[in-house]
């Protein structure tokens, strides 16, 4: 599905289009309550894949935490906790040495050995997959020439010297290296050799996480509680029934109606409306996302710095974040939030059109050769959000349209290159440090796909290696904020707010920590 959307003649249009498209989806719902044995889970998006290699949503890395286990784990309180590997060491952090736990098993009763993470670290870097990246292994020896076809991936520096520990050699050193080992998922070579691309199927599943594949369709996905998991006993919810619900208005009225336990993502503009109806069923968290405008420097007009800063000049932030978000979000010019990086006082100017519109005469457009560009949308709220912003640009002078589209779409329009503008967004999860809000951007990052060349991108690879060998937490975020200061000079995307996480959460629901996100499931109780 793909349509075009018209610009209203103000935002005060679009606003008002927002309140009547509230107030008809959020009729009155008596909530019917609900006890069947099964969590019940509404997401935004289908997951791209249940491979965790191959998968790029948040939806699907939101699945992966219940299926999957990682080689070290989240703690309830989000640090860093031993998941399958009981224990790490590194005497000069580029040489790590991680212990399995004994007795570790695959769903399928299996044995779960070294071999299984090496040959896993080994299909992530290996081309002939057609799918590989370097990912959490930029540093691992070899990785690169892997990636490249210069080497075997058998020849990167992942090796098991016994049936449970796993040696890393790291061409940098990285004291942070077990934090990222948080979400590498060793995968069933076992399962993936009798199935190939099949091996996610229901009737194929194997896995290591608290939770296996059931049943699954397009829209719903039916979890089940892994009895060989290596902590079932601390895992209390049996079953868990997972749909697929795109549309915000939907999930929210789902969720009002008690039909549903938990669910992410509420409309923006319907927070305090939320607040009002479901008080402290709705619950907001502090969380590393972003939206922002990706460009494609492809674009022989966009890959002019001056119009790239020209698009950032135009538009209204705080606009934005007090109509579109009841004030819950935070206008920023950055792609790190102000309260990661300690003693930082960012201020967020407004909107200089003027200003943009002589960047872009400098850059030869103007009256009498209007810059004309398609912005590409995600259908549903956010499409609202795009006409406000379109509007912005059209008043310094730009010809805008919106092109509205599955989420799937959009996706496979930016990965082939075919699109000027989208509006991007990201949640990094339970990563809040700034580590995992730049390395999307960086060389091999899911959110390198703009084409973005040049001097800039290269001192910004080069910072980004820099802060990844720092073990002191203040150098690492000194060496953060150079390189985020040359992401924005080059202004290779442009950041427009940073969004709170919230979530409706059913009284129903007993979690752990209630300061986290309720994304590890297997923490989550039913009262």
């Amino acid at each position: 599905m793909m349509k075009r959307l018209t610009l209203p003649a103000t935002r005060r249009a679009v606003l008002a289009g927002a309140a009547s498209a509230s107030a008809l989806a959020i009729g009155a719902c008596a909530p019917r309550g609900g006890g069947n044995g099964f969590l019940r889970v509404a997401i935004d998006t289908e997951p791209d894949s249940l491979d965790p290699l191959k998968g790029q949503f948040a939806a699907s890395a939101l699945l992966y935490k219940q299926l999957h286990a990682p080689l070290t784990e989240y703690s309830p309180s989000g640090g860093l906790a031993p998941g399958l590997a009981q224990s790490w060491r590194s005497d000069d952090g580029r040489s790590w040495r991680f212990q399995l736990a004994e007795g570790l098993q695959w769903s399928d009763g299996t044995p779960l050995t070294a071999e299984d993470v090496v040959w896993t670290a080994q299909r992530a870097v290996d081309p002939r997959t057609g799918f590989a990246n370097l990912g959490d292994f930029f540093a691992v020896t070899g990785a690169r020439d892997a990636l490249a076809g210069r080497a075997p991936a058998s020849a990167i520096g992942v090796t098991a010297p016994d049936p449970r520990t796993i040696v890393f050699e790291l061409e940098t050193p990285i004291g942070a290296f077990p934090v990222l080992m948080r979400e590498f998922y060793p995968l069933p070579r076992h399962a993936i050799d009798a199935h190939g691309d099949r091996w996610v199927r229901a009737e194929n599943w194997v896995s290591s996480g608290p939770y296996i594949l059931r049943e699954a369709n397009a829209l719903t996905y039916l979890l089940a509680k892994n009895p060989r998991f290596q902590a079932a006993g601390s895992v209390s919810i049996e079953n868990i029934r997972v749909d697929v619900v795109e549309d915000e208005a939907t999930r929210a009225r789902l969720f009002r109606s008690g039909d549903l336990d938990l669910a992410d993502r509420p409309p923006p503009e319907q927070i305090g409306f939320l607040r009002r109806e479901i008080g402290d069923r709705l619950h907001g968290f502090d969380a590393p996302i972003l939206t922002y405008l990706k460009l494609n420097h492809r674009r022989e007009a966009l890959s002019d710095v001056r119009v790239r800063r020209a698009l950032s000049l135009a538009v209204d932030r705080q606009f934005l974040a007090d109509n579109f978000f009841s004030g819950e979000a935070s206008p920023t010019i950055h792609v790190i939030p102000a309260e990661v990086l300690e003693g930082s006082d960012r201020i967020v100017p407004p909107p200089d059109r003027d200003a943009a519109r002589a960047l872009l005469a400098e850059a030869g457009y103007g009256p009498d050769n209007p810059l004309s560009l398609v912005l590409r949308v995600s259908s549903g709220s956010r499409e609202r959000i795009a006409i406000a912003i379109a509007d912005d640009l059209r008043g310094a002078g730009l010809e805008i349209e919106i092109l509205s589209s599955y989420p799937l779409d959009v996706s496979q329009a930016v990965a082939g290159g075919d699109f000027d503008m989208t509006l991007g967004y990201f949640n990094r999860g339970l990563k809040s440090e700034p580590d995992f809000m730049l390395e999307p951007f960086a060389p091999g990052g899911f959110a390198d796909d703009t084409g973005w060349s040049g001097p800039g991108r290269d001192r910004f690879a080069g910072l980004m290696e820099d802060a990844r060998a720092r073990v002191s937490r203040g150098e690492r975020m000194a060496v953060h904020r150079e390189a985020e200061a040359v992401f924005l000079e080059d202004q290779c995307n442009v950041p427009l707010l940073h969004e709170r996480a919230f979530w409706m959460i059913s009284e129903r629901v007993r979690r752990r920590d209630e300061t986290l996100q309720p994304q590890l499931w297997r923490d989550l109780s039913l009262g």
